[in-house]
């Protein structure tokens, strides 16, 4: 049997967005009838990554939780982010040119950091189903996060829930 359910985030301007969608999961699997499977949180937007972590409890001076600043931190070392033309290959001129034929800003196609994170990370997350729960242990949640900070977007994480 399987169950899909599609959530809408709004993510922000000009800095990463962490979604919880933990409680969202957790209604995609109750509505499915599912006791015994996996459940996965999907994105297919290439800037953005879903994962499973902890709650950090702390939060950074930038309003975001320890753990989720500190994954931002990490990321931007191996891909930093991009502040100005000529950090990165991409987009190049054919790319810029289709972009504002369909309507995009040149700010908008210099999101190269966020392309190489989602990459890295990955822009999906399967987790076990027992007894009819998601099995995150007890501090697990699931987040989807927007790497794109060059404007806000209107998001959609895809959940599929499969099993019996």
């Amino acid at each position: 049997m399987t169950y899909a359910a599609q959530y809408k985030l709004q993510s922000n301007d000009r800095t990463v967005t962490f979604h919880n969608v933990t409680a969202q999961v957790r209604e995609a699997v109750k509505a499915s009838g599912i006791k015994n499977g996996t459940v996965t949180v999907y994105s297919h937007h290439t800037t953005c990554s879903v994962i499973t972590q902890e709650a950090a409890f702390d939060v950074s001076m930038t309003g975001l939780e320890t753990l989720q600043q500190d994954l931002i931190d990490v990321m931007y070392k191996i891909a930093p982010l991009c502040t100005r033309e000529g950090i990165y290959l991409h987009p190049g001129p054919k790319a810029l040119k289709f972009a504002e034929e369909h309507g995009e800003d040149a700010r908008g196609c210099h999101n190269t950091d966020a392309h190489l994170i989602s990459s890295i990370i990955g822009r999906s997350v399967t987790v076990a189903i027992l007894d009819g729960e998601p099995d995150l242990g007890d501090f697990g949640y699931i987040y989807f996060i927007d790497f794109d900070t060059t404007r806000a977007r209107r998001r959609t994480a895809d959940v599929i829930v499969m099993g019996d």
